[in-house]
C-alpha cells in the first residue's frame, strides 16, 4: 500500500529532495536503506525524458539532485553508497557530459582525500558510468566524451594506482586494510579496461610501462592473508587477477604492436598461473580469463612462433586443455539440482566464463595455425579416454563425457544458432563417431541411466545436425522422442530442443528437411511425450518443451487436426495455470504461438470449428482480461483478432459484448497493448461495421477518441491511421458523416504542430483512400469547406512533393488510384485556378509508378524510427503465427493502376475533347510523356 502511495506522489515537486533528506537525516538504518532503494528506482523510472510523455522530475529538482548526490553518496555507509552510486550512473547516462559538466572534476578531487571509503565510492561510480564504452558503437559523440574523460581522469587514476600499490606494501600484514586496497585495485583495473576498449589512448600508450609492470607484478603476487577458505566464491585476489588477464588479452588482441615488448612476460606468468591454480569453483573466472588470454594470443599471426614447438602444443593440451574439460562434481551438482542454470550455460552459450568454454575456445584458436598437430595430439587423448570408459562404464563415464566434449570442440570451426555447426574440421569423421559412440547411448533401453552421457549424445546430434546425413537424423528422431520421458530435466530439455532444431532444418527447394510423411509413424508418440514431459517435476513451464510443441505443430500441419480436441484442452488448462503468475516470458510466448497454430491449422481445414475454439478459450481470456494480467493482455487481443478474422458471417454477440471495454482509456495507456488492440478493432470493423452502426452507434465517438489519442503521438500515429482507414473503409457512410470534418481538422492540427515523414506518408494514404471510397469531389469539398482553397494547398504542398515517399505495395496502389480519381473525376481541377496543378500532379503520379521510392529521412527524425520498428516493443510481443494477411482495400477492382490511369484519362478526354492532349503537350516533360504513351498503348486506348 505504502508503495502505491509513494508512486502516486512521486510526480510532486520536491519529492526526490525529501527522499534524500530522509536518507541523510533519519536515525533508523532500515529507513535510510529503504529511502536509498526507493530513490534509485525513482531515478531509474523517471530521469530519462521521453518524447510525447510527461517530464516527471522538475528542473529545480534535477539541479538540486545533481548538486548534492555525490557528497551524499560518499558520506553514506556502503549499502547506501551502492544504491546512490547506481543512481548517479543512471543520471550520468542521460546528462553526462553536456548537462553535468562538473561531475568528473568533483569526483577526481576526492582521490586526494586518502579515505578509501570515499575513493572506492568514486571508483565504483566511475566504473558504472564508463563501462558502457565497452559496447557502444563508435561515433564522434562517443569519442569526444571519452577524450574529455581521459583528459580529466587518466592521470589521477594512474597516480591513484601507483599510490594504492605502495600502500599494499606498507600494509602487507594488515588484513582489513588489504581488503579495502585490493577492492580499489580491482575497480581501477576495470576502469583501465573500459577506458582502453574503444582505442588505445595516447596517455595510456605513454604510461604503458607503469601499468603493465604493475599488472605483471600483481599477477605473481600471492598474499596468504588474502586467500579464502570458501571453495565457491572468488576472493579479491582472484577477481583482480581475472580482470588483469582480461586487460592483457584486450591489448594482445587490439594493440598487438604496442604491446609486443610486454607479451612474452605475460604469456609466461599467465601460463604459470594456469598450471598452479586448483580445480575449485572459486578459480573458474580466473582460469577461464587466463585461458581466453592464451586463446586470443595464439590466433594472431604475430605470436604464432611462441606455439610452434610440438612440445609446447603437447604441454598446453595436457596441462591446460584436458584438465579444464573435465566434468567436475560441481558440474554434476548443477546438472542434477540447478538444471535451469546448467542449460542456460551449456545451450545458450552464456557459459562465457566457464572453464570448458574457455578450453574449447583455446582449441579453436590453436587449430587456426596448427590444425594437424593439435588434432593428432587430441585423437590420442580421445582414444585413451574411450578405452578407459569401456573398461568400466559405471565408474568411468566421465572419461567418455570428456571425450565427446573434446571431439565437439575439435570439430567445430564455425557455428550459428540456426544451423548448428556450419564449418567442421575435415580431420574428424563425425558420422563415424556418431555410429560408434553416440547411437549406443541414444538407443540404451533405460533412458534414465547415465543422464549426463545421454544429454551429451543428444547435444551431439543437435550440434552437428548440418553435418550428419539425413538418414542418421531420421534414425535419431524416434530415439529423441523417447528421451522426452527421461526424469533428468537437462536430458528431456535437450531432447525437446534437439527435435525443435531438427524440425527447422530446410532441405531442397526450401521445404523442411524432415517431412510430415516421414514423421507419420512417430506423430502420436511425439505429441504425447511432449505434453507428458510438461508434467515432469521441474518442467511445468519449460520453454524448450513449449517451443518444441509449437515447432511440431508448425511442421506437421494438418496431421495434428485429429489430436487438437484433446490438445487444446491441455493448452488452455496450462494457460489458466500460468496466468495466475506469469514468470516465464518465453514459455508463455510459445504457448500462445501454439494456440494460434492450433486455430490456424484446424480452421484452414474447416472454418466452422472456430466456434469450438472460442468456447474453449473465452472463459480463460475473460479471466485474464478481468484480472488485467498485463503480460498476457496483448497476446489475448492477438488471438481474438485471429479468431474474429476467420469468421465468415456476421460478428458474434460474444464479441459485441466486449466492444465497449476495448475503448476504455486505461487499456490504451500501455504501449504494449496498442498494436494488438488496433488490429482487434480493425477486425471488429471489417466483420461488424454494420452491427456497430446499428446497435452501438453511441460508441463511435469513443472509437474516434482512440484515433485522436493515437494520432497525437509520434510513436503511435501510424496505428491511429490504421484504425481511421478501417473506419473509412468499412463503416456505413452515413454513420460517420457528422464526424468527418472534425477528423480532417485534427489531422491538420497535427500537421501544423509536428509534421514528420511517417505522419505525412500515412496522411497521404488516408486522403487517397478517402477519395477512392467517397469520390474526388467529396475530398475536394471537405477540404475547401474547412478553409477556402485548402484543397489546392494540399495538392500542391503535400501530395505533389511527398507522394514519392509512400512505401508498400498496397499503400502505393491506394495513392495511385486516389490520384487518378483526383485527376479525372474532379471538375474543380479542370475549371478553376486549381488547373495549373493538373500536370504537376500527373507528373507526380507517373513518378510514383516509375521512380525509385524516396526513403530519405530528415536528420532530426531518426530518433522516431526506434519506436516504429514493428515487432518486439516494450511488452508487445508479436505472435508470428497470429500474423495478419496484408489487406488491400481496393482488391481486384483495380489490378493494374497504370491501366486504370490510361482508361480514366481516355474517359476524361471523351468528355472534353482536345483539352487533355493540349495540357500534356505544353507542360509534361518528354520522359514522363513517353511512359504515359506506354500506359495508353497497354490499355489500347487513345486521347481525344
Amino acid at each position: 500500500l505504502s508503495e502505491k502511495f509513494l508512486e502516486s506522489v512521486e510526480g510532486n515537486q520536491n519529492y526526490p529532495i525529501l527522499l534524500l533528506t530522509v536518507l541523510e537525516k533519519s536515525q533508523d538504518e532500515v529507513i535510510r536503506v529503504c529511502a536509498a532503494v526507493t530513490f534509485k528506482n525513482y531515478i531509474k523510472r523517471n530521469w530519462r525524458v521521453i518524447e510525447d510523455e510527461l517530464n516527471k522530475i522538475s528542473d529545480p529538482d534535477r539541479t538540486a539532485i545533481k548538486a548534492n548526490i555525490v557528497n551524499l553518496m560518499l558520506s553514506s555507509p556502503e549499502q547506501i553508497q551502492k544504491q546512490l552510486s547506481d543512481a548517479i550512473s543512471i543520471i550520468g547516462r542521460e546528462d553526462f557530459p553536456q548537462k553535468w559538466p562538473d561531475l568528473l572534476t568533483e569526483m577526481v578531487t576526492r582521490f586526494q582525500s586518502g579515505d578509501f571509503h570515499v575513493i572506492n565510492g568514486i571508483l565504483r561510480t566511475a566504473h558504472s558510468l564508463f563501462k558502457r564504452y565497452r559496447h557502444e558503437f563508435k561515433s564522434n559523440e562517443l569519442w569526444s566524451e571519452i577524450k574529455l574523460v581521459l583528459d580529466t581522469f587518466a592521470q589521477p587514476l594512474t597516480e591513484l594506482f601507483k599510490a594504492t600499490i605502495d600502500l599494499c606494501q606498507t600494509h602487507a600484514t594488515d588484513i582489513n586494510a588489504l581488503k579495502v586496497l585490493f577492492s580499489s585495485l580491482a575497480l581501477i583495473s576495470k576502469l583501465f579496461y573500459s577506458l582502453n576498449f574503444q582505442d588505445l589512448p595516447e596517455f595510456f600508450e605513454d604510461n604503458m610501462e607503469t601499468w603493465m609492470t604493475n599488472f605483471h607484478n600483481l599477477l605473481t603476487l600471492d598474499n596468504k592473508l588474502l586467500q579464502t577458505d570458501d571453495e565457491e566464491e572468488a576472493g579479491l585476489l582472484e577477481l583482480l587477477k581475472s580482470q588483469i588477464c582480461d586487460n592483457a588479452a584486450l591489448y594482445a588482441q587490439k594493440y598487438d604492436e604496442e604491446f609486443q615488448p610486454y607479451l612474452p612476460r605475460f604469456v609466461t606468468v599467465i601460463w604459470n598461473l594456469l598450471v598452479t591454480t586448483g580445480q575449485e569453483v572459486k578459480y573458474d573466472l580466473l582460469v577461464s580469463n587466463a585461458i581466453q588470454f592464451l586463446a586470443s594470443v595464439c590466433e594472431r599471426p604475430h605470436y604464432k612462433h611462441l606455439f610452434e614447438d610440438q612440445n609446447v602444443l603437447t604441454s598446453i593440451c595436457e596441462k591446460v586443455i584436458v584438465p579444464n574439460m573435465e566434468f567436475r562434481s560441481a558440474d554434476e551438482e548443477a546438472f542434477e539440482d540447478n538444471s535451469e542454470e546448467y542449460i542456460i550455460r551449456d545451450l545458450e552459450g552464456s557459459d562465457i566464463d566457464t572453464r570448458r568454454r574457455a578450453a574449447c575456445d583455446l582449441v579453436r584458436g590453436l587449430c587456426k595455425f596448427f590444425e594437424g598437430p593439435v588434432t593428432g595430439i587430441f585423437s590420442g587423448y580421445v582414444n585413451s579416454m574411450l578405452t578407459e570408459y569401456a573398461k568400466n562404464p559405471g565408474v568411468n563415464w566421465k572419461h567418455k563425457d570428456a571425450a565427446i566434449y573434446l571431439v565437439t570442440s575439435l570439430a567445430s570451426k564455425a557455428q550459428t544458432q540456426k544451423h548448428g555447426i556450419t564449418q567442421a574440421n575435415e580431420l574428424v569423421n563425425l558420422s563415424e563417431f556418431f555410429v560408434n559412440h553416440i547411437l549406443v547411448d541414444l538407443k540404451s533401453p533405460n533412458v534414465n541411466e547415465f543422464p549426463v552421457l545421454k544429454a551429451d549424445a543428444i547435444k551431439y546430434v543437435m550440434t552437428f545436425r548440418s553435418q550428419l546425413p539425413k538418414e542418421q537424423l531420421l534414425e535419431a528422431v524416434p530415439l529423441l522422442v523417447a528421451h522426452l520421458q527421461a526424469e533428468s530435466i537437462v536430458q528431456h530439455t535437450y531432447a525437446a530442443h534437439a527435435l525443435e532444431r531438427l524440425f527447422t532444418m530446410r532441405g531442397a527447394n526450401n521445404a523442411t528437411l524432415i517431412t510430415p510423411t516421414e514423421m507419420a509413424p512417430f506423430t502420436e508418440q511425439l505429441l504425447n511425450n511432449l505434453f507428458k514431459s510438461l508434467a515432469i517435476p521441474g518442467s511445468s513451464e519449460n520453454e524448450y518443451i513449449m517451443k518444441a510443441i509449437m515447432r511440431s505443430f508448425s511442421l506437421l500441419q494438418e496431421a495434428i487436426v485429429p489430436y487438437i480436441p484433446t490438445l487444446i484442452g491441455q493448452l488452455t488448462h496450462k494457460l489458466l495455470l500460468v496466468s495466475k503468475n506469469p514468470s516465464k516470458p518465453h514459455f508463455n510466448h510459445y504457448l500462445f504461438e501454439s494456440l494460434c497454430l492450433s486455430i490456424r491449422i484446424t480452421c484452414k481445414a474447416n472454418p466452422d470449428t472456430v466456434d469450438s475454439f472460442e468456447e474453449a478459450l473465452f472463459p480463460v481470456f475473460t479471466e485474464i482480461l478481468q484480472n488485467d494480467v498485463q503480460e498476457f493482455v496483448p497476446y489475448v487481443f492477438q488471438v481474438m483478432s485471429l479468431l474474429l478474422e476467420i469468421h465468415t458471417s456476421s460478428i458474434p454477440s460474444s464479441y459485441m459484448a466486449l466492444f465497449p471495454h476495448l475503448l476504455q482509456p486505461a487499456l490504451w495507456e500501455r504501449t504494449g497493448n496498442i498494436p494488438p488492440l488496433v488490429r482487434l478493432l480493425q477486425a471488429y470493423l471489417e466483420k461488424g461495421a454494420a452491427t456497430i452502426a446499428s446497435t452501438a452507434a453511441d460508441k463511435i465517438p469513443g472509437l474516434l477518441g482512440v484515433f485522436q489519442k493515437l494520432i497525437a503521438s509520434k510513436a503511435n500515429d501510424h496505428q491511429g491511421f490504421y484504425l481511421l482507414n478501417s473506419i473509412v473503409e468499412h463503416m456505413p457512410p452515413d454513420s460517420i458523416t457528422q464526424y468527418r470534418k472534425q477528423i480532417f481538422i485534427l489531422l491538420f492540427q497535427r500537421l501544423q504542430s509536428s509534421k514528420t515523414t511517417k505522419f505525412v506518408k500515412s496522411f497521404l494514404v488516408f486522403i487517397n483512400l478517402y477519395c477512392v471510397k467517397y469520390g474526388a469531389i467529396a475530398l475536394q469539398e471537405i477540404f475547401d469547406d474547412i478553409q477556402p482553397k485548402m484543397f489546392g494547398m494540399v495538392v500542391e504542398k503535400i501530395i505533389i512533393p511527398e507522394v514519392q515517399k509512400v512505401s508498400g505495395q498496397v499503400e502505393k496502389k491506394i495513392c495511385a488510384v486516389g490520384i487518378t480519381k483526383i485527376l479525372t473525376e474532379c471538375p474543380a481541377l479542370m475549371d478553376t485556378e486549381y488547373t495549373k496543378l493538373w500536370t504537376p500532379l500527373l507528373q507526380a503520379l507517373i513518378g510514383l509508378f516509375e521512380l525509385p521510392e524516396d526513403d530519405s529521412i530528415p536528420d532530426d527524425e531518426h530518433f522516431i524510427d526506434i519506436e516504429d520498428t514493428p515487432g518486439y516493443q516494450t511488452a508487445f510481443s508479436q505472435l508470428a503465427f497470429a500474423g495478419k494477411k496484408e489487406h488491400d482495400p481496393i482488391g481486384d477492382a483495380v489490378s493494374n493502376p497504370k491501366i486504370l490511369l490510361a482508361q480514366s484519362l481516355h474517359k476524361l478526354s471523351t468528355a472534353c475533347p482536345g483539352r487533355v492532349p493540349s495540357m500534356l503537350s505544353t507542360s509534361l516533360p518528354a520522359e514522363a510523356l513517353q511512359f504515359l504513351q506506354g500506359y495508353l498503348q497497354a490499355a489500347t486506348v487513345q486521347l481525344l
